[in-house]
């Protein structure tokens, strides 16, 4: 087998379980407070992810980190996993998982606009024109498709449902200047999350311990959320001949997701999520056609 046919394979594979995510989300939110889903998935993510250190004797590279280095993942874990899922979490708990998942994938608008802001990259017309396209489906989700009373479906969860992209674009925008080792700053990061969650949670006098079926959640969204499907796809990211190619895979999980929402959470998905989340996923699609400038005749 090829490394490509190997990059498109464990690409797949994360994409399908991502795609799981939002079901798990829901269903673990009817066990759990949203904040303790937070801190048990991110203490098995952390769990995880140091043994992977430990298995592959990289752990010792974390007792000699910088203090800079430790003050970036102090103010990443800041934006992931902490305030990013607190934020998520808290809008499935209050939207239709179907209209949570597919709100959430308005990032890569965002990040276009934070680009433009803190990368001073250059917006175009064509790019104004995807992020209208992007945003009039946000809009048709909003509004459960009636534009003309323009009545958000719930306000609150709206706006946190689209406050966690931001939060996202702008932990990508941070990690794109990272140049640490992959695991190593992820498990520092989500260790740092795990202790302001761990916080925020005393700070609230929000403990307690999971049930059964809690626990099975969090242990799932813990594994394949954060730390199991990381793995596999920034490995598939390294195997890749194109990565632009396999990256594009991930867009394939919004609509797997609503597939699973509606068989494992029994939401009925309403033709309002699926013509919205065509037109936020075709929006972003559309910002990667390169147009090339026009060549004058001699």
């Amino acid at each position: 087998m090829t490394q490509n046919k190997k990059s498109v394979i464990l690409a797949l594979a994360a994409v399908l379980l991502w795609s799981t995510i939002g079901s798990a989300f829901k269903l673990t939110l009817g066990y759990l407070d949203f904040t303790q889903v937070l801190l048990y998935s991110s203490m098995v993510a952390v769990i995880f992810l140091g043994g992977l250190l430990l298995i592959r004797g990289k752990f010792g590279n974390i007792l000699k980190v910088s203090m800079s280095s430790l003050g970036l993942s102090a103010l990443m874990g800041l934006f992931n996993p902490f305030a990013y899922y607190l934020i998520l979490l808290k809008a499935y708990s209050l939207l239709q998982a179907q209209e949570a998942v597919a709100l959430n994938y308005t990032w890569p608008m965002i990040l276009v606009l934070l680009s433009g802001v803190f990368l001073k990259h250059k917006i175009t017309w064509f790019n104004i024109l995807s992020l209208v396209i992007s945003f009039t489906g946000t809009i048709i989700i909003a509004t459960k498709g009636n534009l003309l009373d323009f009545n958000l479906s719930d306000p609150l969860g709206v706006t946190l449902a689209l406050s966690s992209a931001f939060f996202w674009a702008t932990y990508w925008l941070l990690n794109l200047k990272d140049k640490r080792d992959t695991e190593e700053k992820l498990f520092l990061n989500f260790l740092f999350g795990l202790i302001y969650t761990l916080i925020y949670c005393i700070v609230t006098d929000n403990l307690s311990i999971p049930g059964p079926e809690a626990t099975l959640g969090v242990i799932y969204i813990g594994l394949f959320e954060m730390g199991i499907t990381f793995v596999l796809w920034l490995n598939a990211l390294k195997l890749a001949e194109n990565t632009a190619k396999i990256s594009n895979l991930v867009y394939l999980s919004p609509f797997l997701s609503l597939m699973f929402v509606s068989i494992a959470v029994g939401e009925k998905i309403m033709l309002y999520t699926i013509a919205g989340l065509f037109l936020i996923i075709g929006g972003i699609l559309l910002q990667q056609i390169k147009i090339k400038p026009k060549q004058e005749k001699l």
